[in-house]
This record gives C-alpha cells, structure tokens and sequence, in this order.
C-alpha cells in the first residue's frame, strides 16, 4: 500500500503545475482585456465608460461582459486562453452586439 501512495505521489508531483489566481484577480485580467482594447474603445465610439458587469458565461465557456455607456450598451466575450505551461489564464476578446 505504501509503495502505491509513493508512485501516485510521484506521478502528480511530475505533472506541470498550474498557477490559480484568485476570483478577484482573475476579474481584474478579464476587466483589463476589455478595457484596453482599441476594438472596444472604437465600438463605444470613444465614449466615458459608465458601468462593466459580468453578465454570465457562455456555452463555449467565453465569458459575456456588458459594457455600458450613456448611449450604448456593448456585449463582450472573453475567451479563456490556459498558459503553455505554468502561468496565468490570459483571454481573447470577441465583441458581441455592436452598438447601435
């Protein structure tokens, strides 16, 4: 039994690891992406930003944003894009409904 506890242990200390950040941080990267897109500043046709909300979670796993302006409400994707390796989730953009 023990020798059984030694090779598992040995096989997941050989897997690569996998750097987590917490929610917050995780938030803070997705909200970074939108904001410092030129795709999103053209669609907002450059307008002050007035509210970024997490709107759910697609069925291919892209999260949906909502960026509001006083003119426009814009949807976002963001699609999670897993290190090579140990690092963090970084995500690629995909605008949703343009505004009007």
């Amino acid at each position: 039994m023990k020798s059984i506890l030694t090779a598992l242990a040995l096989v997941i200390a050989a897997l690569p690891a996998q750097a987590a950040l917490s929610g917050f941080y995780d938030s803070a990267e997705q909200i970074g992406t939108i904001l410092s897109s030129a795709a999103v500043a053209d669609a907002l046709r450059q307008a002050p930003i007035g509210h970024v909300a997490n709107t759910g979670t697609r069925a291919d796993g892209a999260r949906e944003w909502q960026v509001r302006t006083q003119e426009c409400d814009l949807t976002v994707y963001l699609k999670p894009v897993p290190p090579q390796g140990v690092g963090k989730t970084t995500y690629e953009l995909e605008l949703g409904d343009a505004c009007q």
